[in-house]
């Protein structure tokens, strides 16, 4: 059985293996598997991202950081579910972040 992209997956799809996922990472953290927890919880940043639209991202425009209070994110361009740019607050190195990760 082949795995299906996210990409590829419906709405209802998707929000499945979101559920699907927390779950995991939920079961991981208890287990103190901390390295599952993080790749579990990466995924489901990942799976949001192909909810939401990236033309309601647009390049120059700066967002917060989701889970990174008062850390924020200026869009040089969007690639997919991807937005490239670079960190505020940071050395102004060229990043990608899932837009899930972006908030207003």
């Amino acid at each position: 059985m082949s795995e299906k992209r996210y990409s590829e997956m419906s709405k209802y799809e998707l929000q499945q293996e979101i559920a699907r996922l927390n779950e995991k990472a939920r079961k991981a953290e208890q287990m103190g598997m901390v390295n599952e927890f993080a790749v579990m919880e990466r995924k489901a940043v990942m799976a949001k991202s192909y909810l939401l639209d990236p033309d309601d991202y647009k390049p120059g425009e700066l967002y917060e950081i989701e889970g990174d209070p008062g850390a924020y994110f200026k869009i040089d361009y969007m690639n997919g579910v991807f937005a490239w740019g670079f960190r505020l607050n940071g050395d102004k190195a060229e990043e990608a972040i899932p837009i899930s990760m972006l908030k207003k």
